[in-house]
């Protein structure tokens, strides 16, 4: 008859969805399986920082120097060749410093005056070298120019030391680009960063300040510093780590 359904419809209709729900039946039994799809919960939101006390006239940050540090160049030292610091003597190096400073005990060249007497001495006849401050020597490129800078250190009393970098410009010229002095735990190179190990004032803790060369400045500057807890050190409320045993396999750490 004109207009009417042909009656296979209907049947494909419902046997088309049969299938579907045959189809449909594992996966809604699978997803209680172990393995399967599981919500993670609810999604913190992420915020960004708020700015506390906005009207606030906070502090001023001065601008760099656009020329940079004027050079520190140590008087008194022969030319260094090809910008080679390997042949420096250290120990002369710091003499140079002394003879250039005289009496001064406080900033970048200050000494106790024991640590004057005993670096005078070194080098001496019949001196020990053992007892001279001025350690050995390191040297690694910090500056990126393809040459070797020369980082001295010197023993101070009480733990502290002095931490010191030089680099020979072409004309020959040594200069000091780093010098500091505090009570230091251990000195590190990373990269082209010398980082110092220190004390800090909360127990269980010290401070790594990491010193970078900044061409801008001309000079090595204390580009980040960082409190952490010292390896094995307790934190609140917690008892000691144990110490391992002799001939215990595990590593130190």
């Amino acid at each position: 008859m004109i207009g009417s359904v042909p009656s296979g419809r209907p049947r494909r209709r419902r046997l088309r969805a049969a299938l579907l729900a045959a189809l449909l039946l594992p996966l809604a039994g699978a997803c209680g399986d172990t393995g399967g799809l599981t919500g993670a919960g609810a999604t913190p939101t992420a915020s960004g920082p708020v700015h506390l006390w906005p009207g606030r006239a906070g502090a001023v940050v001065p601008p760099a120097d656009p020329g940079g540090a004027p050079p520190e160049y140590v008087p008194g030292i022969a030319p260094v060749r090809d910008q080679n610091v390997h042949g420096i003597d250290p120990a002369a190096l710091v003499q140079a410093e002394l003879r250039a400073h005289p009496n001064v005990q406080t900033g970048p060249d200050g000494m106790p005056p024991e640590t004057i007497a005993a670096i005078e001495a070194c080098g001496a006849d019949g001196s020990d070298p053992r007892k001279c401050p001025v350690l050995t020597p390191y040297y690694r490129d910090l500056t990126g120019n393809g040459k070797d800078e020369l980082i001295v250190g010197i023993e101070y009393p009480e733990q502290q030391m002095s931490v010191r970098v030089y680099t020979a410009d072409a004309e020959g010229r040594l200069n000091r680009i780093m010098a500091t002095t505090d009570t230091v735990i251990s000195v590190e190179l990373a990269g082209r960063d010398v980082i110092l190990r220190v004390p800090s004032g909360n127990a269980g803790y010290e401070v790594n300040t990491t010193w970078s060369w900044d061409e801008t400045q001309r000079s090595m500057l204390p580009t980040w510093e960082q409190i952490v807890r010292v390896p094995g050190s307790a934190g609140p409320g917690r008892a000691p780590a144990p110490s391992p045993s002799p001939g215990s396999s595990g590593a130190a750490r």
